[in-house]
């Protein structure tokens, strides 16, 4: 079972949410851990993976053979992110901008085109004291294309696991939907003002087009008003979890410590959480 943990806004709780979860789960099921928020990963300060494995994170970019091509502007024309254009006598590709679809070489009639990986990035791979396959993508600062590092990310198998949880990046941006995408649930984590409120329409708007079940963790509850509890009585969202508004946690959290670590109450929460999950969808084993 794959699981995303995404939140229309940051700051909300969505990575203590999913760390809590992977932790809570570890002891009775294998479970991977995919940090996507490739950005700013900081969920391995709280499960502390030992890294063993860097593999590069790459995009494919289009070089284009001058003796080969016609100038026909094929490529240019099935670019959906122009990063081709014709300019006189040349085609010039824009890396920045190519997504590494591959579409200009598929569609060169004079096989003109060929690609070469270009690094954005990196991917860290390690396991965790309890066992937790942990995998983190993390950006090169200045690049701009987060989508193709959590596509590399998502595909990287060492072997199959029960349980899969990927913490995605926040807002509701393409790396979002590249997360949640083909994932088998979404917990959506939200804090009940206002701002809470109107992100978390944002990414239900988006699992409406993708149709993934999903229920939605409060966060901070007790600290804004009924918009959020209002709203969800009209979606088909349930409230799977209510966590109250307290210091202690955001100070521990801050510190770098695990919710279920100094605050182990939670541990059935979050083993309750799961079982409200299989009760919405299929799974395959028994806790």
């Amino acid at each position: 079972m794959k699981i995303a943990v995404a939140s229309g806004k940051g700051g909300t709780g969505k990575t203590m949410v999913a760390t809590s979860l992977a932790a809570s789960l570890a002891p009775y099921f294998s479970v991977a851990f995919l940090d996507c928020d490739v950005e700013e990963p900081n969920s391995k300060y709280f499960l502390k993976p030992k890294f063993d494995q860097f593999e590069s994170a790459v995009i494919r970019i289009p070089v284009i053979d001058e003796k080969k091509c016609t100038l026909c502007g094929k490529c240019v024309q099935v670019c959906e992110f122009h990063a081709l254009a014709k300019i006189m006598d040349k085609i010039i590709p824009y890396p920045q901008l190519c997504h590494g679809c591959g579409s200009c070489s598929y569609n060169c009639p004079e096989k003109a085109i060929h690609e070469q990986p270009r690094e954005i990035g990196k991917i860290s791979i390690g396991q965790t004291s309890s066992g937790i396959d942990f995998r983190m993508g993390e950006l090169i600062v200045s690049e701009p294309m987060p989508t193709p590092i959590i596509r590399q990310l998502k595909a990287y198998s060492s072997q199959p696991h029960d349980v899969t949880i990927l913490d995605s990046p926040p807002g509701v941006s393409c790396s979002v939907v590249s997360t949640v995408y083909d994932v088998d649930y979404v917990i959506l984590v939200t804090e009940p003002t206002p701002f809470g409120l109107h992100d978390l329409k944002q990414m239900t708007g988006i699992l409406s087009k993708t149709k993934t079940p999903a229920g939605v963790i409060i966060n901070r509850d007790g600290i804004g008003d009924q918009g959020v509890e209002n709203y969800l009585k009209n979606q088909p969202y349930p409230i799977l979890v209510k966590i109250p508004f307290q210091k202690l946690i955001a100070a521990r959290l801050a510190a770098g410590e695990l919710l279920i670590d100094f605050m182990p109450e939670y541990l059935s929460t979050f083993l309750e959480l799961f079982e409200k999950i299989k009760s919405q969808v299929p799974f395959v084993g028994q806790l």
